[in-house]
Formats: C-alpha cells, structure tokens, sequence
C-alpha cells in the first residue's frame, strides 16, 4: 500500500474533503457587543443541538482598572433555574512575562480555584484598565444538554495586565450537575466591561 504526501503548497489547493472524510466547523449562533454591560447574557441558543459550543472574547476592556489591581472576567453558568450559580470544580494556572522583561513566570493560583463553588469561576485576572489594554481569548462548553455526565469547560484567555505584563490564563473544570447547561454569564469583579465583543458559536 503506496502513502500519500502532501507539502504546504498542496495542501494549500484542497478546497473540499474527499467523500466520507468530515471535518468540525463552527457555526455562528450569536454575537454580543459589550457597552458599559454589568454582565453579558448568552440566555438561548445553547441547547442539544450541538455538543459542543465555543465562546469567543475579542478585546474585552474594563471600566476601571480598580487601583492598579487589574480587573478578572468571571463566568457562570445556568441549570435550569433563573440563576446563574450552577456548581462547579475548577483549576487554574497561568503565564506571565513584563514588558520591561524582568519578570516572567509559570503559576498554579489556588486562590482562583472552585472546590463545588457556587460563585463565578475567574478565567482571566488583572486586566489593566488603560486605554490599550484588554483581554482575548475562548471558552469550550462541551455537551451542556448531558443529563448523564458533569458538563466539562476549558478556557485560554490572554490580558495585559495593569502592571504591564502579558499573562495566559488557563483554565478548565465542569459544573457538577445533572441538570443541563442552558446559559451562560460573563462579568467582571468590579466595574463594567466597557467594551469589546462575544461570540458564541456551535461545532459542527
């Protein structure tokens, strides 16, 4: 049996797959545009129809920049009630590095962890509040209309910070619940989120 190779260039000219190959993509459900919004609300739209949804954070900048402490996007998510404090296990860990590249570092941060918490999970601290300052990056939500097994989340989100550094968060956990997953909510910890845009969108 003879193996076929591909270079970039060919790889570069395939325009479709072959029959009985499938590949995911992402549909486009919804998008939110923040504007001094206390909490940006995905309250539809996530339900059986896909089983996996992705959450996308484009620019996300903060009101304040709460005394040089930086500002943390929070989420949480809704089990079929009206509230958004579904149960929920967590870690994170993060990496950081200054501009004035003095300081870098790998951190595991206890203190942001969720042990059966009810409160907001954090997906990303300190985001500085100056004028070019911000903070990106995604959320996986993975089959939230299970009925059987804990709804698993994973989110990468890059900030600068308001001391001047760079830092990728990661975070992952699940909400330990029976209950389905049917909204999901993004704060700050004080202030508003000032501007920038959420998308939400479902694998294919």
């Amino acid at each position: 049996m003879s193996i076929n190779v591909c270079n970039d260039r060919s790889m570069a000219s395939i325009t479709s797959l072959p029959s009985g190959v499938s590949g995911s993509s992402l549909v486009l459900l919804s998008t939110v545009t923040a504007s001094s919004s206390s909490t940006v609300t995905f309250d539809s739209g996530i339900d059986s129809t896909y089983r996996e949804y992705v959450f996308k954070f484009i620019n996300i900048h903060p009101s304040t920049d709460d005394s040089g402490n930086g500002v943390n996007l929070n989420v949480n998510f809704r089990d079929g009630s009206t509230a958004y404090d579904a149960t929920k296990t967590t870690s994170y860990f993060s990496t950081y590095h200054n501009e004035g590249d003095s300081s870098t570092g790998l951190a595991y941060s206890t203190s942001f962890d969720l042990a059966q918490g009810t409160g907001v999970a954090i997906l990303g601290s300190g985001t500085g509040g100056d004028a070019d300052q911000s903070a990106s990056g995604e959320m996986i939500l993975f089959d939230p209309s299970s009925t059987t097994f804990v709804k698993h989340f994973i989110s990468k989100v890059h900030n600068s910070q308001s001391d001047d550094h760079a830092t990728t968060n990661f975070v992952a956990g699940y909400c330990n619940v029976t209950a389905a997953i049917d909204g999901v909510q993004f704060s700050t910890n004080t202030g508003n989120i000032e501007s920038g845009t959420f998308k939400l969108y479902g694998v294919v």
